[in-house]
């Protein structure tokens, strides 16, 4: 068994429940299948979000799709001038079982973050 660490982001349309759970579960659902994760393996998850984003907690989404016995946290992302508005940052600790090569997966207008990991999602 090895353990992968495993990035993501999204941003949000608004800064409200839905929009922020919706966006969650959006990009978690992208995680979980490019990746095949099985929440029985998965350490924890860190989310992050920018300051604009407080409507709701992503970790409420994933509870929400039965991953109740998962550790999580959700803190706020770094204030820097002119970062990209309204998104949403998962880092995913997992225990493989079989060699895996993460897959990261950036959404929306996150992919600016990272244009190197975004190609992935295509």
């Amino acid at each position: 068994m090895s353990l992968i660490a495993i990035r993501g982001a999204i941003t949000c349309d608004e800064n409200s429940t839905a929009a922020i759970l919706d966006a969650t579960r959006q990009l978690m659902s992208a995680l979980i299948d490019k990746n095949h994760l099985d929440p029985n393996h998965v350490i924890s998850i860190i989310f992050s979000a920018t300051p604009d984003l407080n409507a709701a907690y992503p970790a409420q989404a994933v509870r929400q799709m039965g991953w109740s016995q998962v550790p999580m946290l959700c803190l706020q992302e770094m204030y820097v001038t002119e970062s990209l508005p309204r998104c949403l940052r998962v880092l995913i600790h997992y225990e493989a079982t079989s060699p895996l090569s993460p897959c990261h997966v950036y959404l929306g207008d996150a992919q600016s973050l990272r244009p190197d990991w975004a190609h992935m999602n295509k």
